[in-house]
């Protein structure tokens, strides 16, 4: 499975994002897509998560600001997008979208998108 994301850059406070995750190759394998970020010097965090059912899970410093949701393929996920609202500095970062595999026990990372949020 290879993951790509789009959709970052520069947004004011205030503003909004929207992320893109495309999945190709062994897709049907892919249970669940998640959504995390690294500030500088922190560590990696689950921003938002969803899964095959679209069930969704999110940080708490998120809710109701950001939007998981994923494309309407049946039986594997395609393409996951993460509609980010009222932005703050808070949220600035690099975005790496990771998915859960049956076949592959640490599951798939794609290379990272910088977000930054100016004031």
């Amino acid at each position: 499975v290879h993951l790509a994301e789009s959709g970052g850059g520069p947004v004011q406070a205030g503003g909004s994002l929207r992320l893109s995750c495309a999945a190709s190759g062994d897709t049907h394998t892919i249970e669940a897509v998640a959504w995390h970020r690294q500030r500088p010097g922190e560590s990696l965090q689950r921003v938002a998560r969803i899964t095959l059912g679209r069930n969704t899970d999110y940080l708490d410093s998120v809710k109701g600001r950001f939007i998981i949701s994923r494309d309407d393929a049946r039986n594997t996920i395609n393409t996951v997008w993460l509609q980010m609202n009222d932005m703050n500095s808070e949220d600035a970062g690099v975005y790496y979208c990771h998915a859960e595999s049956s076949w592959y026990v640490g599951g798939y990372w794609g290379p990272g998108i910088a977000v930054s949020v100016s004031s």
